[in-house]
């Protein structure tokens, strides 16, 4: 992996952390974070911005589609709009699944 492992007992990170870990410019992050409006890190109460595991894997694909990657901007912003199309869809397969298996199950007991 190109980025350093943390140790998992925090609940929130700083952008530093962060940075560090990516090996990038916290620059970079704040940069990620106008042009990605899926990264929206919480805000401390002085101001200062927290991310939270979820946060972390956000910038790590987007890390990885940029720089490993090679894509654009706005080809990782589709890329990722694509994937979240895709996990929705994903969601409410499943969601489906466990109707008809509840149906099933129902028509199973009647027998």
């Amino acid at each position: 992996m190109p980025y350093k492992e943390r140790p998992v007992e925090k609940l929130y990170w700083t952008i530093g952390e962060v940075a560090d870990e990516l090996e990038v410019n916290t620059s970079l992050i704040r940069y990620w974070e106008k042009e990605f409006p899926g990264l929206r890190p919480k805000r401390s109460g002085k101001g200062d911005r927290v991310y939270t595991d979820k946060d972390i894997l956000v910038l790590k694909r987007i890390y990885h589609l940029v720089k490993k990657k090679g894509f654009t901007i706005q080809g990782a912003k589709d890329a990722l709009k694509a994937k979240e199309s895709i996990r929705s869809r994903a969601d409410e397969l499943k969601e489906h699944l466990h109707q008809v298996k509840r149906k099933l199950e129902e028509l199973r007991d009647k027998l």
